[in-house]
């Protein structure tokens, strides 16, 4: 199953947590930290949303910083999702 995001809305995956520190310390599964930087998977077409022109500023591939609390979690076929609205992007991360 594909999704397939309406309006100005994409979805997001979340990339893996850390496991070893800059100094090479392992860090158990409870102790890493989720980063807050998803990967965008599936963005949508834009268009006018609440009565303005919404073009859409990320693209497929995009690293992007998000709120924690930012957007809808879904899971489908084991994967688990976050879809959020273009304006939640906080950032691109190059």
């Amino acid at each position: 199953m594909k999704l397939k995001p309406l309006a100005d809305r994409v979805v997001l995956v979340q990339r893996a947590a850390e496991e070893k520190t800059q100094s090479g310390i392992f860090l158990t599964a409870s102790a890493q930290e989720k980063p807050e930087i998803y990967e965008v998977v599936e963005v949508g077409p834009g268009g006018i949303v609440d009565g303005n022109e919404v073009k859409m500023g990320v693209a497929v591939g995009d690293k992007v910083l998000v709120g924690k609390y930012s957007g809808s979690k879904i899971k489908l076929d084991d994967t688990d999702y976050t879809i959020v609205r273009q304006s939640d992007i906080l950032a691109i991360v190059e």
